[in-house]
């Protein structure tokens, strides 16, 4: 398929710069898959499409502080690093800015606690770098990092945990797993109380989840590894929730795609690991029934696949009916529900 084939046209006034001050009071888009028809909400009534049996799963990955900024030892050349994802204990995958200054050996230095040195240079200019500090590494990065988020942001976040889901639990991404910034405790307990069922997957998102295509034809695009963990309670309540014949609801691409790396005829497996799946039209969903999600960049790897779940032509006159009607999109914006 054509990479034009998801593209779209987005006035910038339409990008939310900040998150709204409740969560469950942005808008939500309904999708029919079938008729491709829409309808306008508010995200707190998403309760109302959801039925007792169901079963919500939510990603409880957390982001971490992952920009870092310093110096190059010797030349005190400013450096950008962007944590992608670790390694080992100690050795990470990085994004750095600017990049020729970072070659194998080359050593950074964060404030007066943190070194960094190139151990390699990987796919994409990407480094491998092995950091040195005192102490736990996750306090460093709280007193030095900042929060990852995406360049199409420019207001200065005041608030780190509104760039988190208030179930966020396991340390990790890279990003936010947006879908869910919509939730509030409260809600979910409302969820709970008409008799739904909420599960929690682990992925720990990578930026090039984000990234627009850059290839003439999708196929040959080549997504990064991202990890994952499915327990045996999640995967047991799927699977009774199959059994069943009530719906599977995820909460988000990245619950999508780790539920369909884990997919074995149409069941959930307890399992962990990494995964590169890349999902675009045609695909046969195994375990997903029903979507919330964001509106997503154009020409990018989300575009395709929601495209994949509700079918490209549905998709694209939802984003024009939501550019009409003034929905706010991508990361801090508004929602819509695919069933």
């Amino acid at each position: 398929m054509n990479i034009e084939d998801f593209n779209y046209t987005l006035p910038d006034s339409l990008i939310a710069q900040k998150p709204l001050e409740n969560r469950d009071k942005s808008r939500l888009m309904l999708l029919s898959k079938k008729t491709g028809e829409t309808g306008h909400e508010t995200f707190c009534n998403i309760i109302n499409y959801l039925d007792a049996g169901d079963c919500l799963v939510l990603n409880d990955t957390r982001v971490i502080p992952a920009r870092l900024f310093g110096v190059k030892e010797g030349s005190g050349g400013h450096i950008e690093f962007l944590l992608l994802k670790r390694h080992e204990k100690d050795l990470w995958e990085v994004m750095l800015r600017p990049g020729k200054r970072a070659k194998i050996g080359s050593r950074f230095i964060f404030g007066d606690i943190l070194t960094a040195t190139v151990q390699d240079i990987i796919h994409d200019g990407n480094r491998l770098v092995k950091f040195e500090y005192e102490g736990l590494f996750e306090n460093v990065l709280e007193k030095l990092g900042e929060m990852p988020l995406p360049p199409y942001i420019t207001e200065k976040l005041t608030d780190r945990e509104r760039y988190q889901t208030v179930y966020s639990k396991n340390e990790g991404s890279a990003a936010a797993p947006t879908a869910g910034l919509h939730f509030t405790h409260e809600l979910l307990d409302k969820i709970r109380q008409k008799g739904v069922k909420t599960v929690f997957i682990t992925l720990h998102v990578g930026l090039a989840t984000f990234r627009p295509v850059k290839v003439h034809n999708i196929e040959d695009h080549k997504m990064h590894t991202e990890w994952y963990s499915i327990d045996e309670t999640t995967a047991a309540a799927i699977n009774e929730t199959k059994a069943s014949g009530k719906s599977i609801i995820a909460v988000g691409t990245t619950t999508v795609r780790t539920l369909e790396s884990a997919a074995q005829k149409g069941m959930i497996r307890p399992c962990s690991g990494q995964t590169d799946i890349f999902i675009y039209p045609p695909y046969e969903f195994q375990i997903v029934d029903k979507l919330i999600t964001n509106f997503h960049l154009p020409k990018s790897t989300l575009l395709m696949l929601v495209s994949a779940f509700a079918g490209r032509e549905n998709i694209l006159r939802a984003y024009h009916s939501a550019i009409d009607e003034q929905y706010r999109f991508f990361s801090f914006g508004d929602a819509m529900f695919i069933f």
